[in-house]
């Protein structure tokens, strides 16, 4: 494993692993319901990799996607940096909005330390920009839990430039995550300008496209019946066999190197900066093992041309979310 710097000198594994797949039933489903056995035994494969970086959220299940985390890095935590997100409020287990509050950052730390079995959570994020409180006032509240010890570094998620600079000026912010890959690049206009302005790192989440850069689906009539990506306007009957051109052009760099389209489409993300660190979501095993790989593919100026002609900015067919999930991204 290789490893880079995030802001603040928070160092992390060049290749972290996104858990939101990890759990069985919940509220978000890519392909057949994960086995919390394979789970568990795909985090701790991953530590025994080198991998040290971890991102979950309380939203994810909600709830036992942290659970889940806690209890695979038992006895392991040592050397981790395990991120979880806070910012939706809730009626039980249903979000009915987002609150960005510092008294909702401190209740949702308190039940992720909780749930997550740890003493300090390491990146916590607002895991999405509530319009309706200043993001000063958002990272003063999560800074009063850093100075508590609760928290080691935060973070923003789907933040747009401004609010990037505002929170930057407030606190010391360590890290962006925001979906970046080789089918949304919008992030290189204005976005990763501003995190670089003032020392951010990146956490491309989404970095496979949601797998449609793995190559492993060719039609959507292969998706499960409740696939979350079935409401993917990428993934609709209009946009897909369009979005098909992509996957076959990383398919050409990857065959040159002898790798898959996985691995192509991380090294991709690692080549756009040292200050950047996908975290591909898995759940088993052996696309875990295979995502790592990236770290050891290394492309050159005509692999990174080519992929540019077959993916430019704003070339996807498509939306990256509905209209609702628009409304709260890039704010």
């Amino acid at each position: 494993m290789k490893y880079r710097k995030l802001g603040h000198g928070l160092e992390v594994s060049a290749i972290g692993i996104g858990c939101m797949p990890m759990i069985k039933g919940g509220n978000i489903l890519y392909g057949e319901a994960a086995d919390l056995d394979e789970s568990t035994a795909t985090i701790h494969r991953a530590i025994d990799l080198g991998v040290t970086f971890f991102d979950t959220a309380q939203i994810y299940g909600p709830f036992s996607n942290e659970e889940l985390l806690g209890a695979a890095i038992k006895g392991k935590r040592e050397g981790l940096v395990i991120a979880t997100k806070f910012g939706f409020k809730f009626d039980g287990n249903q979000i009915v909005g987002v609150d960005g509050s510092p008294a909702n950052a401190r209740a949702a730390c308190e039940g992720s330390l909780q749930r997550l079995g740890i003493d300090t959570i390491d990146l916590f994020y607002q895991h999405r920009v509530d319009p309706a409180i200043p993001i000063e006032e958002v990272v003063g509240g999560m800074m009063d839990l850093v100075n508590e010890g609760k928290v080691r570094h935060i973070a923003l998620s789907e933040a747009g430039p401004e609010t990037i600079r505002r929170a930057a000026k407030a606190a010391p912010i360590t890290a962006l995550q925001s979906e970046y890959s080789i089918w949304e690049r919008d992030v290189e206009a204005e976005i990763l300008t501003a995190c670089r302005e003032n020392g951010i790192g990146f956490v491309p989440y989404s970095p496979l496209g949601r797998g449609f850069l793995a190559g492993a689906v060719r039609s959507r009539d292969e998706l499960p019946e409740k696939d979350w990506r079935r409401n993917d306007p990428r993934y609709s009957e209009e946009n897909f066999p369009a979005n098909l051109a992509i996957v076959d052009a990383i398919g050409a760099v990857a065959d040159k190197h002898g790798a898959s389209k996985a691995q192509v489409a991380l090294a991709w993300l690692l080549a756009q900066g040292d200050d950047i660190v996908p975290i591909p979501g898995t759940k088993r095993r052996v696309t875990m093992e295979d995502s790592v790989g990236g770290v050891d593919v290394t492309l050159t100026a005509d692999d990174l041309a080519a992929i540019a002609a077959a993916a430019p900015m704003g070339g996807t067919s498509g939306p990256r979310y509905g209209e609702q999930g628009m409304r709260m991204v890039r704010l």
